[in-house]
Order: C-alpha cells, then structure tokens, then sequence
C-alpha cells in the first residue's frame, strides 16, 4: 500500500481508504463487515471514512465497535456532518455542529476524529458561522483537520478568503473515468491552496468494475439488485455506459490489472487525490481494490479509456 500527504496536513492517508456508504451498518451483514474491517488493517489501509448520517448513525456505531480494540494511532478516522439525521436536526450552525460531532464521537467510541468534513454546503447558515464553529472544534480537540464534501467552487474560495479560521485540507467530490467535473475548478482551486481531494464512487458504484452488461440480466447479489445499496447506481445502468465500460476491457487486460484496478489507478494519476474511497461487502473486494495502489500504467492507455467513454452519460 502506498501512502500520500493529506493537503496541508500532518496526515499520510493510504491510496485506497475504506468506506461505508450504503455499506456498514446498513447493506452488508455484520460478519463479512467485520471481516473487511480486518482485511484493511491487513492489507495496510489506515483511512477510514464515514459520516453521521450514513444509516443515520448506523455505519458510526457499526466502526465503533470494529476499531474498539485497535490502537487508535494505527488509523485515521474521518466522519462528516450536515446530513438530516431526524428531529430537524440537520446542518451546520454552531448548535449543530457541537451537537453532532458530541453523538458522533460517542457511536465511533472515540475522543476525537482526524478529520471532520462538511457533507454539504448549508446555504441556510452563514459561511462565518460554520467555519467558527469548525474552528472551536479542532481548538477544543475534538477534531484535528477539516474537510468539506462537494462543495461549488466559489463556496471553496469564499472559504479560503475567510481569515482567523482553521481552513480546510481536504475536499471529498465524486470523481471516476465516468464522472471528471471536478477537474475544471475544484482540483486546480484546491492544488493552489493546500487541500487533497479525497474521491468517492471511484469505480461508479461498480459499474467501472465491468460486471453490468449492456442489455443483460443485472447479476444477482450485486449493489444493482440490492434494495438497501441499489438506488445510486441506476444512474449509471445505461447501455451507453455500459457499452463503453466493455470496451475499456481490453486495456485492463494490455496493462495486466483488473478493470477495477484500472479505473481506481486512473483516479490515482491525479497528484491532487489522496485517497480514492471504496466501499465494500465483502473482505475479497477490498483485497482487488488494494492491487490499485501504487500500479504504474502507461497514461496511453488512460488516454484511450477517456476517449472511449468520452460520449457515455449517464441518466438524470
């Protein structure tokens, strides 16, 4: 496993970081859970990220039983706060995020995470707010960096130009073969200014993986069929889409890796990732999605992959 420095950061988060979206706590079952957990520590993963609302606390709970017996230093933990979790709680004014991040730490069985990131911009609260609030946080020793999730470009910039604030040193987009928007503003803004971007849905739920056939059966088993994980992924079941996932095959094959392993290296080309978030069901997954670390493919390759799936959209 290879490791890369967390913006601007004291943080060297593992290439391949384990998530829990949809996944823990909610649509995988408590043994093979477990079991991956333990895979990643194996397999020398050490970020692991989550959020409060995944499960509505479920996927917290899930990890703070996991990590209870570990040595809190032979991880890094990341979780996020913006998300309705019931009662009209939701966003992030001060009174939120205090409260929040108290629950949170209480379900992950910890006295602080290392990373604390904003799910959503709060249109509904303002930025001075939020970001004094965030700044009490890593002050009180409760958090020790900040993040934020999705964020517009000019949300980002106003963020920076705020003075007197703990600034954040990491961005979590959506960023895939299938999904590059965050190439245009949010990476060079953040390359300029000391923040890495942490990627989810790296493998398009799966679809990268090359499993969903054009005009076949969805196979059975798979986050496609499943009613706790299935609802994402539709977007991407196109045949458009996955005409071109097919023919990027024969490239996985000439640079002698997996189409999984393909996609998350392609995502890893960009100096400004981190750490591309995978989120499993079962530990066998994890281990392919290890192999991605570190492998030095030919950019030709990449190049022909962006060209093939150039004209693939998926739907609204």
């Amino acid at each position: 496993m290879k490791y890369r420095k967390l913006g601007a950061s004291d943080l060297n988060v593992s290439e391949i970081s384990l998530g829990s979206w949809l996944t823990f706590g909610v649509g995988v079952d408590k043994a093979p859970a477990l079991a991956s957990v333990d895979k990643a520590f194996d397999l020398g993963i050490n970020f692991i990220d989550t959020a409060n609302v995944y499960g509505r606390g479920a996927a917290e709970s899930f990890l703070g039983e996991a990590l209870a017996n570990r040595k809190r230093d032979s991880y890094i933990l990341a979780t996020k706060v913006f998300g309705d979790m019931g009662g009209g709680n939701q966003g992030l004014s001060r009174a939120q995020i205090e409260k929040q991040l108290d629950d949170s730490l209480k379900r992950l069985r910890t006295d602080f995470v290392d990373l604390y990131q904003c799910h959503r911009y709060d249109p509904n609260t303002p930025l001075e707010e939020t970001m004094a609030a965030l700044t009490r946080a890593v002050k009180s020793g409760k958090v020790r960096w900040l993040g934020f999730s999705e964020w517009s470009p000019q949300q980002i910039e106003d963020s920076i130009a705020m003075k007197g604030v703990e600034h954040f040193i990491s961005s979590q987009p959506q960023y895939s073969l299938l999904w590059r928007r965050p190439e245009k503003k949010v990476i060079p803004i953040s390359a300029a200014n000391g923040i890495s971007q942490i990627v989810w849905s790296p493998i398009a739920q799966g679809v990268l993986s090359g499993k969903y056939k054009p005009g076949a059966r969805l196979p059975v088993h798979t986050r496609a069929t499943s009613d706790s994980m299935g609802g994402f992924i539709k977007s991407w079941l196109n045949d458009s889409v996955l005409e071109a996932v097919q023919k990027l095959k024969p490239l996985a094959q000439e640079a002698g890796c997996s189409l999984t392993q393909f996609a998350l290296a392609w995502v890893l080309r960009e100096p400004n990732v981190a750490s591309a978030i995978v989120g499993v069901s079962k530990p066998e997954q994890l281990e392919e999605n290890a192999g991605a670390s570190g492998l030095k493919i030919d950019p030709a390759l990449f190049a022909k992959a962006e060209s093939i799936v150039a004209g693939a959209e998926r739907s609204e």
